[in-house]
């Protein structure tokens, strides 16, 4: 403990200390000390500010920036973001899994509520499946961190994640792009935009994403880890007057990717249950379909009112439709497999009035979500020569209010308030039976048949409502520093557990509780201090009460499944990010963090008691590593009459745990990968050609599992892991 608390100290201290160096830095090399730096413009408010003016830990990330070290796809945020967690889903190829700050969401079940808000262009897209985008034709990507609860409402309480688009100019544009590389990788996309006429504009962007797996599936002989996805997205942009500005949009995503069962950990009793020598390899003997559709519609109008306000409409609809199989057990045999699918569709709207005055600037706004989540799956449990069946659907409304002013007291001093009141009506439909025999049952398509023994099955409805404050103060200590304090509260709905097993534990048909988190941040953010340096710094504190927890457990007649509200638990620690211009050809970016997160209370059903025990001093946070950081150097230079971009980094990851319940068969140990891109844009600008290397020490670690031991699953304790070293070579023109 002494060690961290030194470590975070030492942190702040350097973070402090971060202008005085940079300025000794200026005196050496004072051609850069001179060069003003691009000034970093977010919308975490909703409004468009300087990143120094945010009072909210937020890192911004441009397309070029993501272009140049290679990022593949969203996950990339989890290097280049402190403090976060972004990747794949166990089981999945583009189900997102993220944490900011020790909290988000493990479980994709439909129905149950991420922690991490994920936005494209200021649409909330409400489930994980599919989730995991591809980084094409964006502006940037924000990655905000702390509770979000006052702009971006509901289920942000660890934060949210922002892809930007920029809107088309007046001129015709045009990028293509083909990237190649191991396993056979071939990517190419496309993306225009041309006006028809002074006031009307339309584009679109196409992408393909193909790569063999990294392993093989021994029983099926199918690629394992392979990539498969098609993406593709259309606007129209209409702009009749300097006043008035609408935008249509429709994307689209399909991953037909091959079923990810993970290796097996534990060598069980049955043939082909030995690991296996190679990580990414499988012996699953599950099939069926595996598929992954998102599409989503969206309007959005501004008007203009006057210099002082604006008012802007959201209005979006978007749906979502899977069939997966995940093979538990990864052996040939039915011991424990689970065909699945899953559906959604939601309808939202929102209405914005922004305000910018000479001192008082903000936004209030009305949101409505009317959302549907359904599935169903399988745990076909051959040893037992049963199958659950497990089904349900989830309807939500939600409503809120919510307003977020700031007012420049003085020239340096500023405060902001804001505030968000959230009401949301869930209904939910749960059924669960066990079936006779080893396969799939009318839930999943299987044949028509009569339960052996009921489970579950109810419908009932809950409403939940919160008012969620927000209150900052920052101060410009010069032109280029300013210090914050702020306090944001969030809140994540209550609602129903689509697995619960009204048998194991009869409180399931009640649902669970709201869950909210109370955060304490100070920060210290600095532009263009000596014209080389740009940084953010945060220290925060969080008290996270009601703390929604999913279990899966094994027992003698199945798998119990628990949503529970396990009672408090604290989190608190400090991040820096940010970029140091060396030289005119050198600079350096960086990010650490630094976090601690413990349970003060874990309340767990115990099925032989009957009653709900304190178990805090067994359990621990998951994805939840104590430190993270990343370092790249980018070095440019002319050569060949063009420019050179050379960027080798590193990023590191702290040992964490996959679960609350510490396991060190699946926990990871903490890894380090070492990335290298060298980027060659030709002089005219239209051509450019990237190299990208990732993981070139070709490190080996977990990203998820499952961990179902005994002899009824034959020790099914299985692990996913990360890409291991792969090369990719990228030919663009732009025009």
């Amino acid at each position: 403990m002494k060690r961290t608390i030194l470590g975070a100290a030492a942190l702040l201290v350097s973070a402090s200390a971060l202008p005085f160096a940079a300025t000794a830095v200026a005196q050496e090399a004072s051609a850069s000390a001179e060069q003003v730096r691009d000034v970093v413009t977010v919308t975490a408010r909703r409004r468009e500010e300087s990143l120094k003016d945010v009072p909210v830990a937020v890192s911004a990330l441009s397309s070029e920036q993501l272009d140049q070290i290679g990022a593949p796809d969203i996950t990339a945020l989890q290097a280049l973001t402190p403090n976060a967690t972004v990747q794949v889903a166990r089981g999945s190829n583009s189900t997102l899994i993220s944490f900011i700050r020790g909290v988000g969401q493990q479980d994709p079940l439909w129905g149950f509520e991420p922690g991490v808000g994920l936005y494209v262009d200021d649409v909330y897209v409400a489930r994980p499946q599919g989730a995991v985008l591809d980084i094409f034709d964006i502006e940037r990507i924000e990655v905000l961190r702390g509770p979000q609860g006052t702009l971006y409402g509901r289920n942000t309480i660890g934060g949210a994640i922002k892809y930007v688009t920029a809107r088309m100019d007046g001129d015709p544009t045009l990028m293509a792009r083909v990237s190649g590389g191991s396993y056979n990788q071939l990517d190419y996309m496309v993306s225009a935009s041309t006006p028809l006429s002074d006031t009307f504009a339309v584009g679109g962007a196409y992408a393909r994403y193909t790569r063999d797996g990294y392993g093989e599936n021994l029983t099926t002989g199918q690629d394992h880890y392979n990539k498969d996805v098609t993406a593709y997205r259309l606007s129209a942009e209409w702009a009749p007057s300097d006043d008035l500005f609408f935008r249509l949009a429709y994307d689209r995503v399909e991953d037909e990717s091959n079923p990810r069962h993970g290796s097996r950990i534990l060598a069980g009793a049955l043939p082909g249950s030995a690991p296996l020598n190679d990580i990414y390899d499988t012996n699953a003997g599950l099939t069926g379909e595996n598929s992954v559709s998102t599409e989503g519609l969206s309007l959005t109008a501004e008007w203009n009112f006057s210099d002082t306000l604006t008012f802007k409409s959201i209005t979006a609809y978007r749906e979502g439709d899977t069939d997966t199989i995940i093979d538990f057990d990864n052996t040939p045999s039915p011991v424990l497999d689970i065909p699945a699918y899953y559906a959604d569709d939601q309808f939202t709207q929102e209405f914005q009035l922004a305000y910018e005055g000479e001192r008082l600037q903000g936004v209030v706004g009305v949101y409505y979500l009317d959302a549907s989540a359904e599935g169903a799956f399988d745990t076909v449990a051959g040893l037992l020569g049963i199958t659950i069946g497990t089904g349900g659907v989830v309807d939500t409304e939600s409503y809120a209010l919510f307003g977020d002013f700031s007012y420049d007291v003085t020239d340096r001093l500023r405060v902001s308030v804001g505030a968000r009141y959230t009401e949301d009506e869930k209904t939910g439909d749960v059924f669960r039976a066990n079936y006779l025999g080893a396969g799939r049952t009318p839930l999943t398509g299987g044949p028509a048949a009569t339960p052996i023994l009921l489970r579950t099955d109810y419908t009932s409805e809950r409403s939940f409502d919160q008012f969620t404050p927000r209150i900052s103060v920052s101060y410009d200590l010069n032109d280029q520093l300013t210090g914050y304090a702020s306090y944001s509260q969030g809140f994540k709905s209550g609602g129903f557990d689509m697995r619960g097993d009204a048998i194991l534990t009869p409180d399931t048909v009640n649902g669970y509780e709201p869950e909210t988190v109370d955060s304490f941040e100070i920060g210290l953010k600095g532009e263009n201090i000596g014209g080389i340096l740009n940084f953010s710094s945060a220290f925060f504190w969080s008290d996270y009460q009601d703390q929604q927890v999913t279990t899966q457990v094994p027992t003698a007649t199945g798998i119990a499944s628990f949503v529970d509200n396990v009672g408090q638990s604290t989190i608190y620690g400090a991040e820096i990010e940010g970029s140091l211009f060396l030289s005119d050809n050198l600079t350096a970016n960086f990010a650490l963090g630094w976090l601690q997160a413990e349970f003060d209370e874990f309340l767990r059903y115990d099925l032989v008691a009957q009653a709900y025990v304190d178990i805090s001093d067994q359990v621990v946070f998951q994805n939840a590593p104590e430190w993270s950081g990343y370092l790249g150097l980018t070095y440019t230079s002319e050569i060949f009459g063009g420019d050179l971009a050379v960027t080798p980094s590193v990023s590191y990851r702290d040992s964490y745990s996959q679960f609350e319940f510490p396991n060190p068969l699946l926990d990871e140990d903490g890894y380090t990968l070492v990335d290298l891109s060298a980027v060659w844009s030709a002089p005219n600008e239209h051509w450019q050609i990237g190299l990208h290397g990732r993981n070139l020490t070709d490190e080996e670690y977990r990203i998820g599992g499952y961990n179902f031991p005994g002899a009824i699953f034959d020790d099914s304790v299985v692990a996913f892991y990360g890409p291991p070293r792969t090369f990719t070579a990228t030919l663009t023109y732009r025009y």
